[in-house]
């Protein structure tokens, strides 16, 4: 018998170490790929791109908010992976009617970390999951030497438009925006609020306006948009996963953030 914790301190009860893996969160479907677990992922969603292979190669049961239960039960997974914020309490209640669910629950890098760990726990990999914890802290601190010296800068970091959404506080986006010295105005807000953009002087006037990758394809003309309420913020186009994907992405995150900083800076 192996009992695992999830990241909202539910007890797992599992008879052995899982051999068949359903997977509803894509950073979590990458996260297991670079564990060397690929064999084991047995179904994901639709949004799992990272290997793209994947969704050529394995069943997709649905999205992160719906799936087809009855797809994931014919595939008779020994777990199911979730995320509190991706999935939702409806779908967790009814999948762990067809096999253990671990819900991880990510705000911090610390989460991150601790996520890595428990898969190392929970499938057997730990000395792959060690190294990628020991890999993930030497770059977190190459970039902390790096950021150091670089001015901080208020940054609003739209997510949707129509309405318009952005990132608040409380979650790992607001967390890698902080670590970058990136303030976000929006931080004393919910998680995600919809904002109205001709406020958007008023609540924080910001140096930059950031419109992520993902989930909404932002354009030109959309910068253009915001562009008409802001007083003197520069638009810059930034990748989504770098900023939300909290598994195996975080490795390629920090090049990325450094890039993005001499970007910014040449562009000043």
């Amino acid at each position: 018998m192996k009992i695992i914790i999830d990241q909202l301190n539910r007890e797992i009860n599992l008879q052995d170490t899982p051999k068949r893996i359903v997977s509803l969160v894509p950073s979590q479907t990458e996260l297991l790929f670079d564990l060397g677990l690929e064999e084991s992922i047995v179904g994901v969603t639709r949004f799992c791109v990272h290997p793209y292979h994947l969704k050529k190669t394995k069943k997709i049961v649905g999205g992160t908010k719906k799936v087809n239960y009855t797809k994931v039960k014919e595939l008779q997974p020994d777990i199911i992976l979730c995320n509190k914020e991706e999935n939702t309490k409806e779908m967790v209640e009814e999948l762990e009617k067809i096999a253990p669910v671990h819900v991880s629950d990510i705000f911090t890098l610390e989460d991150a970390h601790e996520l890595i760990g428990q898969y190392g726990e929970l499938f057997s990999c730990r000395t792959q999951s060690r190294q990628m914890q020991q890999k993930l802290q030497f770059l977190q601190d190459d970039f902390q030497e790096f950021i150091k010296d670089i001015k901080p800068q208020k940054v609003a970091y739209f997510i949707w438009r129509n309405p318009w959404m952005v990132a608040g506080g409380n979650n790992i986006i607001n967390h890698l925006l902080e670590l970058n010295k990136f303030e976000n105005i929006y931080k004393d807000k919910p998680r995600y609020p919809e904002v109205e953009i001709k406020k958007i002087r008023l609540e924080g006037d910001p140096d930059l306006v950031f419109l992520s990758s993902e989930p909404y394809p932002f354009k030109e003309e959309h910068a253009f948009e915001i562009g008409r309420f802001t007083h003197h913020a520069k638009t810059v186009f930034v990748d989504g996963e770098m900023f939300s994907w909290y598994g195996s992405r975080l490795l390629k995150a920090f090049d990325y953030f450094k890039a993005l900083h001499k970007r910014i800076a040449v562009n000043k």
